[in-house]
C-alpha cells in the first residue's frame, strides 16, 4: 500500500513539474508552436484586417486563422529590413543592443535567443526557408534555409552536415519556393519530427518579397480585376512629410523615395512594368502599379494555399488543436502609398506587420485588440507560452496575459519605437527614428547613416501626424500650434524610449550628436536643413537610372 501511494505521489510531481515546463491545451499535451513568417507581407493584404485591398480576397486561410484566434491591429517592427527585423524576433532585443542595423549586419549566435531558450526547454527545434541572417542557425535541431535572400525557383537550401557552413547545399529542382517550403516543413513533420516532444518550428516564406516571381498557376489570377489604387499615390496634399523628405522648395522630391511613377526617375516601377515613353505620367504609373500589384498578390496567394496544406496535415494528423500558430511577417510594405515602394519608412503601411495568433483553448476565438506590440515582445511571449526561461537581456515584454483574456494590462507599453539605421541605400530612404502611439506617430529624419561622421547627407527633419484624425498620414502638423502640446509630450517620451533601452548613442556617437543638434528644430536648423538640401541636390547630378539586379540585396 505505502509503494503504490510513493508511486502515485510521483506521478503527482511528475505531472506538477511537467506543468511549470510546458503549458497544456486543455490538461492534455505540450503545446507545439509553428511560427509562419513570410517577408514583406503588409497587413493591407491581408482580408482580415479589412484594409483597402481586403476585398480582393488574397487570404482566406490566414483570415480563417484570425477568425478563431487573435488579430493584432497594432504589431509593429523596429527596423523595417530583413535582417534587423528577423534579428529582433529572434533576439527579443532592439538592433542597437544586437549590432544587426542593416542588411550586411550579422546576428552573432549569442543572441540565437529564442530556439536555444526553446531547445533547453525541451522542445524539439526546426527552421525551415528564409533565415537571412548569415550565421549557422547551429540552435535549431534541424535547419534548411534559403542563402541570403534565396531563389524564386528551382531554390537552394542550406543544410546540416559535415561540410563547413555555408558550403552544404541542397537544390530543390522544378518548384516556386513557396511550394518547396512547404513541401519542405511538411516531410520534417511526417518524418524526422521527435514525437516524443513538442516542437518549436519556424516556417518562413520568400514571397512575396520583390521582385515578386509567382508559381505560373497564377498567371490568371486577378488577370481582368481592377487594383484599387491608394488615395495618396498622387501626393495631392502639400502638408505631407517635411524639409528631410522635400528639401527646400521640393527639390528633394525627385530623390528621396523610389517610386511607382515617374518623380523618382532613377529607381521607379514605371522601368519595370510600363517603360513606354508614349504614355503619359498617369497612365505610366496606373499600368505599373496594377501590373507589379497583381505579382506581388499572386505570391501573397501562393503562400495563402500553401498554408492550406500546412494547416490540412495537421488538422488530419490531430496536430491542429494542440499547436500555438502564429502568423506575422518580418515587416510590412509600401505599395504605393505616398508614391513609395519597399518598406525602410515609419509609416504604417510599412512599420506595421500583421500578426495573428491561434491556439484552440489558450487564445480565445475572434478577439482583435489595439494594444502596441513590438517584434521583440514575440520571443518573450512565445518563451513564456512554453514554460522556458527568458534571459534577463531581452528587452521585450510576454503579451500571453493578452492572449489568453483579449484585455490589455493596466501598465502595458503605450508606443512602439522605430529607428531606421541605413541611409538612402537602395530606395533612397533617409536615416531616421521615433515612436508610434495608438493617438500619434513623431518621426525624426536626421539624414545620417550610422557609419557617418560630420554633417549630415540629407536634410534633418520632423513629422507629426495625428492618427486618429489622419491615418493615412498625410498630414504633418508638427508646426500646427494646435498640436504644440502633443509635439513637446511626443518628443519627451522618444527621450525617455530612447533612454530607456539604451539607444543613446554610443553605438554611432557621431550621430548622436547631430540629432542632438537639431533636436529642438528651430529656425536656424530649419535654414541649415534647407542648406543641405541644396548640396544634397548637386551631389545627385549624374546618377544614373537603376538596373534591376546590379544590387548584391536584389539577388
Amino acid at each position: 500500500m505505502l509503494c503504490l501511494r510513493s508511486f502515485f505521489l510521483s506521478a503527482l510531481l511528475l505531472l506538477t513539474l511537467t506543468s511549470d515546463v510546458f503549458p497544456h491545451n486543455g490538461g492534455q499535451t505540450p503545446l507545439n508552436i509553428l511560427f509562419i513568417m513570410s517577408d514583406d507581407h503588409t497587413s493591407q493584404a491581408v482580408g482580415a484586417y479589412g484594409r483597402r485591398l481586403a476585398k480582393l480576397n488574397p487570404t482566406p486561410t490566414i483570415d480563417s486563422l484570425a477568425k478563431h484566434g487573435m488579430l493584432f491591429e497594432n504589431a509593429f517592427c523596429s527596423n523595417s529590413i530583413c535582417t534587423p527585423s528577423r534579428a529582433c524576433v529572434i533576439s527579443g532585443q532592439y538592433s542597437h543592443k544586437t549590432n544587426t542595423r542593416d542588411l550586411d549586419d550579422t546576428l552573432a549566435p549569442e543572441f540565437h535567443l529564442l530556439p536555444r531558450q526553446l531547445r533547453a526547454a525541451g522542445y524539439q527545434t526546426a527552421v525551415v526557408g528564409k533565415w537571412h541572417l548569415t550565421h549557422e542557425p547551429i540552435d535549431f535541431d534541424y535547419y534548411c534555409v534559403l542563402p541570403g535572400q534565396g531563389k524564386y525557383f528551382d531554390p537552394f537550401f542550406q543544410v546540416r552536415s559535415e561540410k563547413p557552413w555555408p558550403e552544404s547545399l541542397m537544390q530543390v529542382k522544378g518548384k516556386h519556393s513557396s511550394d518547396a517550403i512547404t513541401d519542405l516543413t511538411l516531410d520534417w513533420l511526417k518524418n524526422q519530427r521527435d514525437v516524443s516532444k513538442p516542437f518549436f518550428l519556424m516556417h518562413h516564406y520568400k514571397a512575396p518579397h520583390d521582385f515578386f516571381e509567382y508559381a505560373p498557376r497564377y498567371e490568371s489570377y486577378l488577370a481582368d480585376v481592377d487594383i484599387p489604387l491608394p488615395e495618396s499615390m498622387w501626393r495631392t496634399s502639400p502638408k505631407f512629410g517635411s524639409a528631410a523628405t522635400r528639401g527646400d522648395q521640393d527639390n528633394l522630391l525627385p530623390h528621396i523615395g523610389t517610386s511607382v511613377t515617374r518623380r523618382n526617375p532613377f529607381r521607379n516601377y514605371t522601368h519595370m512594368y510600363a517603360d513606354d515613353e508614349t504614355l503619359s505620367d498617369r497612365d505610366a504609373a496606373e499600368r505599373a502599379y496594377s501590373t507589379y500589384l497583381k505579382k506581388y498578390l499572386r505570391c501573397v496567394k501562393g503562400v495563402d494555399d500553401n498554408l492550406k496544406r500546412l494547416f490540412d496535415y495537421l488538422k488530419n494528423e490531430g496536430l491542429f488543436e494542440n499547436t500555438m500558430i502564429v502568423y506575422t511577417s518580418d515587416q510590412g510594405m509600401m505599395l504605393g502609398e505616398h508614391d513609395y515602394i519597399d518598406k525602410r519608412w515609419m509609416y504604417d503601411e510599412s512599420m506595421r506587420s500583421p500578426l495573428i495568433m491561434h491556439c484552440p483553448n489558450v487564445i480565445p476565438e475572434g478577439k482583435r485588440t489595439d494594444a502596441i506590440i513590438e517584434n521583440i515582445d514575440l520571443a518573450p511571449t512565445l518563451l513564456d507560452f512554453a514554460g522556458a526561461t527568458t534571459p534577463p537581456a531581452v528587452q521585450g515584454r510576454s503579451f500571453r496575459q493578452l492572449c489568453e483574456t483579449g484585455n490589455e494590462a493596466v501598465d502595458w507599453k503605450k508606443e512602439a519605437y522605430y529607428r531606421y539605421w541605413m541611409h538612402i541605400a537602395h530606395h533612397d530612404v533617409p536615416g531616421h527614428l521615433g515612436i508610434r502611439s495608438k493617438d500619434f506617430k513623431l518621426t525624426y529624419y536626421y539624414g545620417m547613416d550610422f557609419r557617418d561622421r560630420g554633417k549630415p547627407r540629407t536634410p534633418p527633419g520632423w513629422e507629426l501626424y495625428d492618427l486618429k484624425s489622419d491615418p493615412l498620414e498625410l498630414n504633418n502638423v508638427i508646426d500646427d500650434p494646435k498640436y504644440a502640446s502633443a509635439a513637446a509630450d511626443m518628443k519627451r517620451r522618444l527621450a525617455d524610449k530612447r533612454a530607456g533601452i539604451g539607444d543613446t548613442g554610443e553605438v554611432s556617437p557621431e550621430v548622436e550628436r547631430v540629432i542632438q543638434e537639431f533636436w529642438d528644430y528651430d529656425q536656424r536648423d530649419l535654414d541649415e536643413a534647407h542648406e543641405i538640401a541644396r548640396a544634397y541636390l548637386k551631389s545627385r547630378q549624374g546618377r544614373r537610372r537603376y538596373i534591376p539586379g546590379e544590387n548584391k540585396h536584389d539577388k
